[in-house]
């Protein structure tokens, strides 16, 4: 029988991103999960609960390929995970909260920190689009200043969707195929 081939994705973005959620959806295991009780006050009127290490989730694509899933806290005082959870990816999801936009500037932060440490594809995806008050993924684009030569594209999304979620990792994948194959 043959080997499968691992995967590992980052799924990054700031704190209360969906980062868990969109996990939890696609996952064909339970999601390990290092969530602790919210200690910030700030955080505490957002969510009881928040990553602290990572979440790990994974799925099979297809007979010779898995995927590993890498969720990353999102808060700046846990950001040395970042650098041990990117290590060996073949690319990121950073997620954004589309009806936050007081977290856009952090998600910029993130993905200039990825990109200046792990030179593989990014995907945006403009999360909570299911909400009445969520920016379009173009508006969200221009927030963050994503530049066209940057190549990251932005897409909506809802994480509690599975076929969404998974639109984005085939978007992802296809990124990341189309530079193994051209490179």
């Amino acid at each position: 029988m043959k080997e499968l081939k691992k995967i590992k994705i980052v799924i990054a973005g700031p704190f209360a991103a969906g980062k868990t959620q969109f996990i939890n959806t696609v996952s064909e295991i339970k999601t390990v999960a290092t969530e602790r009780k919210t200690s910030a006050a700030v955080e505490k009127n957002v969510k009881d609960y928040t990553t602290v290490a990572m979440d790990f989730g994974k799925i099979k694509i297809d007979d010779e390929n898995e995927l590993y899933l890498f969720g990353t806290p999102g808060q700046s005082r846990f950001d040395f995970m970042w650098e041990i959870l990117g290590e060996g990816a073949l690319g990121i999801v950073v997620l954004v909260d589309s009806t936050d936009p007081k977290t856009f500037h952090e998600a910029r932060r993130i993905i200039n920190f990825f990109q200046s440490r792990f030179p593989v594809p990014i995907v945006v995806g403009a999360n909570k689009q299911d909400l009445p008050n969520a920016w379009s993924a173009d508006d969200v684009k221009f927030a963050l200043d994503i530049s066209d030569d940057e190549g990251i594209p932005v897409i909506p999304l809802s994480a509690k969707e599975k076929e969404d979620v998974k639109k984005t990792l085939l978007m992802l994948l296809e990124i990341i195929r189309m530079g193994i194959e051209g490179g």
